[in-house]
């Protein structure tokens, strides 16, 4: 296949979330409005990662070809009047989090990060839906109650928490910084 023309290319080979998406927000504001940034990564998750990022900014995801182990991710830079990047407005830190599993209140926590992450090393009882599988997905969930969303800083579940109440999701709360300084109960495959 021709490769495609591109401004700026990114080397993110190697880097875990959030790494990934870190490194394209300082890349992409070299770039002037219009002009196309391939991001290439060898993390699986960067594709959902990058998607809902770019959704979230106002930039354009035009796509991902794989070649080999190498994701090459395709992103248009919003011109200046199109990119706002938007934050979920509720919040809620990790001690607060774990407060509210200890009081007994009917809560859910959503773990976004991928499979593997979640096996590893997870809250007890948190259900585990990706954050590229959110959309299709997101019926399992109970849109009544409060949810807690979680991932390793906060990044992913910021997006997961715009996502679910762009949907009509009224109880949505992103947790920061998230699994990266949870020091609350844990449970893994291991245990």
């Amino acid at each position: 296949m021709e490769s495609l023309k591109t401004n700026l290319v990114l080397d993110a080979k190697g880097l875990a979330c959030p790494m990934p998406i870190v490194k394209t927000k300082k890349a992409i504001t070299n770039l002037e409005g219009g002009q196309v940034l391939e991001v290439q990564a060898t993390d699986k998750g960067s594709k959902a990662d990058l998607k809902a990022w770019a959704e979230s900014t106002g930039h354009q995801y035009l796509g991902t070809i794989e070649e080999g182990d190498v994701l090459k991710h395709y992103i248009r830079k919003a011109s200046s009047e199109e990119a706002v990047e938007k934050k979920h407005p509720n919040v809620a830190s990790n001690e607060e989090l774990e407060v509210a599993i200890s009081s007994g209140k009917d809560i859910l926590v959503l773990d976004v990060r991928e499979a593997a992450e979640y096996a590893f090393n997870h809250i007890p009882g948190a259900v585990s839906i990706p954050l590229g599988d959110i959309e299709k997905r997101m019926n399992e969930l109970n849109e009544e109650k409060e949810i807690y969303v979680v991932c390793r800083r906060g990044s992913r579940s910021d997006l997961a928490s715009q996502k679910l109440t762009e949907k009509g999701f009224k109880n949505v709360i992103n947790v920061l910084p998230g699994m990266s300084k949870w020091t609350g109960n844990t449970t893994s495959i291991k245990n």
